[in-house]
């Protein structure tokens, strides 16, 4: 903070700013400002409106009413990004970087420094190094973007930004997809731009690390503002009940017990395929089977094998007892076992296309006939969908990346669900996604598997597969440590297995 203290004065302000697409309204007259050298958290359910207010506020769409001020003065922002020149940056959520070209080729697109028309390589250099030099991040500027980590890339935007003299960085989920190492470095880098009076309006998903790196919190609940208050006077708790409007004492449904002599569905026996070695398990029927482990740890790469994504080098897969091995994702499909990817932009949805294609593809053949696709039948199946997963939307007929992250993942279940599969693989089922939406997806996981359906649920958040497995398999370094059920289900026995610290004799 400057001085100590946050300044009083806002540098940015949203004055009763309303927004609808056509005839849809998203907005209702929300008003937040953003002071300098502050930490302003934005949260709310998905599709409370924080997208549409952070591309407002950063000049991608235009209010269809209300006032922007900044440094007190009305203005009208300019659109595609220009608002940048003003010192009002957005950080994407999917970031916005060129994999083949280097930091600082990344740094200076687009606004590259020449003298006579040559390019001055030396000068951006130099000047990139001090960016990194003042987030205290030790990276080349000559090193490319795809060879370096997620949190290193997120630094990069970071300090493409603070190049671009940013006054106000605003940043969706930046945290989403980095480990809790890598969130405490970003967290101190954030510290460093807020010494130097940067205003961060901070969006996540994530309520306590919202409490730790926040100075005020402001709260949308279906695009109304619910409150703006110091972060220091609420819990993660209060955060989520005015996030939802509920008590989430429910988070984790009531869990029936597993079924200990319930059929084995799958059989996995020394799997080997690359980067996993000698990996064994089983599910049972009605089964919450939770896979944790560390990022890296192999449990993807298990089960997109299984699925026929990845060959198998050795080892047995075995469903209701009969040995077997798929070598396409249709193929599995057909023998009652589906797999929610947990990348949902870039490998689950058509985020171009609109619901009903989306929920269909998986199991197109149930919708074709003679003479091509049967499109009534679909119409009703998106029907039933919108109602069994609760997608909330307007318009039935919106295009799937105009939809909030918790609805697109509600989407995603549903299209594998149309499969009517008797094994689901989710992995990484609450990626992205706000506590209510996750309660939602915790009750619907726990129904299916009092159905009978068979669940593995791959997660990297310690308390989901706490929350909801009957047991869990611990996964290091492509092998398996342990398997722990009942009492042993717990944060120091799951972390000791992860770390390497016990585990499994086998025989």
């Amino acid at each position: 903070m400057l001085d100590g203290a946050i300044e009083s004065v806002s540098v940015l302000k949203a004055d009763h700013i309303s927004k609808s697409f056509g005839a849809v309204p998203v907005l209702f007259s929300v008003s937040m400002d953003i002071r300098p050298g502050e930490v302003h958290a934005l949260i709310g359910e998905n599709g409370a409106g924080k997208s549409t207010l952070m591309k407002i506020l950063s000049g991608f769409h235009a209010p269809t009413s209300g006032r922007i001020l900044f440094d007190g003065v009305e203005v009208v922002l300019p659109p595609d990004g220009e608002a940048e020149k003003m010192g009002i940056v957005l950080i994407h959520q999917e970031l916005n970087l060129a994999e083949q070209m280097t930091v600082e080729e990344n740094i200076f697109l687009g606004r590259e420094l020449t003298s006579r028309g040559i390019l001055q390589r030396d000068v951006m250099r130099e000047k990139v190094r001090g960016y990194l030099s003042d987030i205290g991040v030790d990276i080349s500027p000559s090193a490319r973007i795809s060879e370096l980590s997620i949190a290193e890339k997120q630094m990069v935007e970071v300090a493409k930004a603070i190049s671009r003299n940013a006054r106000v960085l605003i940043m969706d989920e930046p945290t989403a997809v980095l480990t809790e190492a890598e969130t405490e470095l970003f967290f101190r880098q954030v510290e460093r731009l807020k010494s130097k009076g940067v205003a961060i309006v901070f969006v996540s998903h994530k309520l306590s690390e919202v409490k730790q790196i926040a100075d005020r919190v402001t709260i949308l609940r279906d695009g109304q503002w619910i409150g703006s208050q110091e972060a220091i006077a609420l819990t993660p708790d209060a955060m989520a009940q005015m996030m939802v409007g509920r008590e989430l004492s429910d988070l984790y449904p009531p869990m029936n017990e597993a079924d200990v002599d319930a059929q084995r569905v799958l059989e996995v026996r020394n799997l080997c395929v690359k980067g996993i070695q000698d990996v064994s398990f089983d599910l049972r029927k009605g089964e919450i089977l939770g896979f944790s482990g560390l990022i890296g740890s192999g449990r993807t790469a298990v089960f997109e094998a299984i699925c026929g994504l990845a060959p198998i080098e050795s080892g047995q897969i075995l469903i209701d007892g009969v040995e077997t091995r798929f070598d396409s994702v249709a193929a599995s499909r057909d023998a009652g076992l589906a797999y929610l990817t947990k990348d949902r932009k870039a490998k689950g949805l058509l985020l171009n296309k609109q619901m009903r294609p989306n929920l269909t593809l998986f199991s197109l053949p149930k919708f074709t006939r003679r003479f091509g696709l049967d499109t009534g039948a679909e119409d009703k199946a998106l029907e039933r969908a919108i109602r069994r997963f609760d997608i909330r939307t307007r318009d039935p007929k919106i295009i799937v990346g105009d939809m909030s992250g918790g609805n697109q993942q509600k989407l995603l279940l549903a299209k594998v669900m149309e499969s009517e599969p008797r094994i689901v693989i989710i992995d990484e089922p609450t990626r992205g996604i706000d506590v209510g939406t996750k309660q939602q997806i915790y009750h619907f996981i726990a129904a299916l598997a009092a159905e009978g359906v068979s669940v593995v649920i791959i997660s990297s958040e310690m308390p989901e597969i706490i929350g909801i497995s009957h047991r869990v398999v611990v996964m290091r370094e492509g092998q398996v440590m342990g398997v722990l059920s009942g009492d042993e289900i717990n944060e120091n026995e799951i972390v000791r297995y992860a770390a390497g610290l016990k585990r499994e004799s086998r025989g």
